[in-house]
């Protein structure tokens, strides 16, 4: 490896790679213990001790059958679609800090989120609202807002005129969702309603079979540039001066988490937070040195949704509230104390 890579790999002199390691091995045996009990609790309470007969043993009564169903057909894939939209929120959230070298950046900050979606609604709206058209219309909104705010943004350089034009983005993205749902009918603007409140109720295991492997092997892709990122914690400058090709890396990365965000959109609507708030506390634990808190937030960020998710199942049974309004009552005072620390 050369120097300037060996610099920019170095990791944070206040962790230890042990550290790491174990916190990492404890959150994927607390992510195993909360996707168990998560399954097993809801509407329809399911004994922990039976899920592994109902999985893969022989049903011996009609109470049994019923688990079966109620854990193959609604539980699990609710559970898996939690852990993976988790997994992605976070880990472009925590890119995104890396990339604006901010705290409070998240995807949304330049559009991504809002193009995602624009796509949706419109699917919606245009009498398309299956996951099969929704997820390549939210990725295709996630690529058309983060193109047009690259075309607006690289004018200047540095990260400034990016995010001015991710502002303008988000408000003309915002304008044309509230122009979709103007010409929505009743159905569509329920629709609508429950689809911007964020909801993982319509988890499938059509959904996970095209979600599952292609959110996977896109984070896989993001944890492979942790060296870019800790080189980008420096400044653009110093990252230049290691051999970092900037503006390739910027674009790589920007897109990378577009094509996380846009079909996490599609399927289960706007979740708020959790790429903002999860990797700031495991940064917070951990260090900065992305080699180790990019799987960390990984992780993390699937036990966050999830338990979130748990929680709207249980708080209001046998309804459940939206997740997104869960995410954002729990994130949005932790934000303003990131804020007010920052300012500080």
């Amino acid at each position: 490896m050369s120097r300037s890579a060996s610099l920019a790999s170095a990791p944070a002199r206040d962790m230890s790679v042990n550290k790491a390691l174990w916190v990492l091995l404890a959150l994927c045996a607390a992510l195993i213990v909360l996707v168990l009990v998560s399954s097993s609790q809801g509407a329809v309470r399911i004994p922990v001790t039976e899920i592994p007969d109902l999985l893969f043993g022989d049903l011996l009564s009609d109470e049994e059958a019923l688990w079966r169903n109620v854990l193959m057909e609604v539980r699990l894939p609710r559970v898996l679609l939690a852990v993976i939209a988790g997994a992605g929120l976070t880990v472009t959230g925590t890119v995104m800090q890396a990339l604006f070298r901010n705290p409070l950046a998240e995807p949304g900050l330049i559009g991504i989120s809002s193009g995602g979606a624009l796509g949706a609604v419109a699917a919606i709206v245009l009498g398309a609202p299956t996951l099969f058209w929704l997820a390549p219309a939210a990725f295709a909104g996630s690529l058309v807002a983060t193109a047009v705010c690259y075309a607006l943004g690289r004018r200047h350089p540095g990260m400034s005129s990016l995010l001015l034009a991710g502002v303008a983005i988000n408000v003309i993205c915002g304008s044309l969702i509230g122009l979709f749902t103007y010409m929505a009918n009743d159905a569509q603007l329920r629709s609508l309603t429950f689809w911007n409140m964020g909801s993982l109720a319509g988890a499938t295991w059509q959904q996970l079979a095209f979600l599952a492997p292609w959110t996977l092997i896109l984070c896989l892709l993001l944890l492979r540039e942790w060296r870019g990122l800790n080189a980008l914690l420096l400044g653009e400058r110093e990252a230049r001066h290691l051999g970092f090709a900037i503006e390739r890396l910027r674009r790589r990365l920007v897109v990378l988490v577009a094509l996380i965000v846009g079909p996490l959109v599609a399927a289960t609507g706007v979740i708020g937070f959790v790429g903002l708030v999860v990797p700031h506390l495991v940064r917070l634990s951990l260090g900065a040195d992305h080699r180790w808190l990019l799987p960390n937030t990984v992780v993390a960020g699937a036990i966050a949704l999830s338990l979130a998710d748990w929680l709207a199942r249980m708080v209001v049974i046998p309804a459940e509230l939206p997740i997104g309004m869960v995410t954002s009552l729990i994130g949005g005072p932790f934000f303003l104390w990131m804020l007010t620390r920052k300012m500080r």
